[in-house]
């Protein structure tokens, strides 16, 4: 019986019953809903400022958004600078030119508009800009020197789910490395979800960025640092994807499954936020880097290997989504198994390789890749502890 006078809570029995301590701290208003990117001119003008840099890339300017955003932002009388020409997968080179370009007229608010790549680049350039040095010094997790300015992020894909989350991932194009850049100022200060501006997105991005979502939300259960908060987001997560995936591939224009989408992918990164990723993550940043490998195409291929690699740590985790999903009983031995088929099926059926064969990987270079994927900061917080032998074992099984 629940004692609702009861106001200390009892740390130990906590640790008993095997809750995990967190410290939860939301930074973020969130606006969802078709159409709310039309508030995106009174949002701007509620913080009192003027000059915008608007972060963006050549897509979503093709796909017309830019010039949407840009128009409604110059009707409240703000005057807007754009940057368009971030790359997939942004490097320092992409965060140098933005600084660059920002510093020509001194930006007092950041709008992302786009991909988890404008996102990323968006704060990447509010680190530098407002803080000196270069991106490489901000590696880890804590390292701005002082107030950040206020970050706006619209996506419009389904997938990072970074408009949740306070770290910028830039790669380092000399040494393929992607950098975790983390600082809670580096947080959104308002995220504007509308499903509308993702029905714009061709096949295959709403193909890899749901999957890189679904990836999200099944690594994030299982790590080292979940907790009830983070394990909360994953699995509501996790039952939003897998059930409207499957409906906008079928049918692109269901705004109402691309909400579903939207909100899971925002919910997996808040998961993020709250407990990390693992080895999928760290598996497929390599391939990215060498095979120039879409990331969610790689994510796809090695999520399921992972699953079957830490079936001893997190079997009983992988049997609750696969429940969830309707693969089995919660107490089906081979639930893991089960939860690895599917998410094969999920990319074979999205017409992605399930094998590192079939993306055309070379075997000789498998030792590389495990070197480099053990340096990947996100396999250290796998639940089960991965070395380079581990991913070579890995990469050796995924090869098909």
């Amino acid at each position: 019986m629940i004692n609702s006078t009861a106001h200390v809570i009892d740390t130990a029995a906590m640790t008993a019953a095997g809750l995990s301590s967190f410290d939860y701290q939301p930074q973020t208003r969130v606006i969802f809903g078709p159409g709310s990117v039309s508030q995106i001119g009174s949002v701007v003008k509620s913080l009192n400022v003027s000059r915008v840099l608007l972060v963006t890339d050549p897509g979503i300017k093709k796909a017309g958004h830019e010039d949407r955003v840009k128009e409604l932002l110059e009707s409240s009388g703000l005057t807007i600078h754009l940057y368009d020409q971030v790359t997939p997968n942004p490097t320092t080179d992409d965060v140098h030119r933005g600084v660059e370009f920002a510093r020509s007229f001194n930006p007092e608010v950041i709008i992302a508009l786009g991909g988890g790549s404008s996102m990323d680049a968006g704060k990447g350039i509010n680190f530098v800009l407002t803080s000196g040095g270069q991106m490489q010094d901000y590696k880890g997790i804590g390292k701005a020197k002082g107030p950040m300015l206020p970050f706006i992020a619209i996506p419009t894909t389904s997938g990072t789910g970074s408009e949740a989350q306070s770290f910028a991932v830039i790669a380092d194009p000399r040494t393929h490395l992607k950098m975790a850049c983390g600082d809670k100022r580096a947080m959104a200060k308002v995220a504007i979800l509308d499903p509308e501006l993702t029905v714009t997105m061709p096949q295959h991005v709403t193909i890899v960025t749901g999957i890189d979502a679904i990836s999200h939300a099944v690594e994030t259960y299982v790590t080292t640092k979940r907790n009830p908060l983070s394990q909360m987001f994953s699995r509501t997560a996790w039952r939003m994807l897998v059930a409207s995936f499957p409906r906008v591939l079928t049918n692109p224009a269901d705004v109402d499954a691309r909400g579903q989408m939207l909100l899971g992918a925002h919910f997996a990164g808040l998961a993020i936020e709250n407990s990390m990723l693992g080895a999928t993550h760290a598996a497929a940043n390599p391939l990215s880097a060498h095979y120039d490998m879409a990331h969610g195409i790689a994510i796809g291929l090695m999520l399921p290997y992972v699953v079957r690699h830490n079936q001893s740590a997190a079997s009983s985790l992988y049997a609750e989504l696969a429940c969830d999903a309707g693969l089995c009983e919660i107490c089906d031995p081979a639930a893991s198994e089960k939860l690895a088929s599917f998410l094969q099926s999920l990319a074979q059926q999205a017409g992605l390789p399930t094998t590192l064969r079939s993306a055309n990987v070379d075997f000789s270079l498998l030792g590389q890749l495990a070197s480099e994927a053990s340096e990947q900061w996100t396999g250290t917080f796998n639940p089960r502890p991965m070395t380079v032998d581990d991913f070579q074992s890995l990469y050796a099984s995924a090869m098909g």
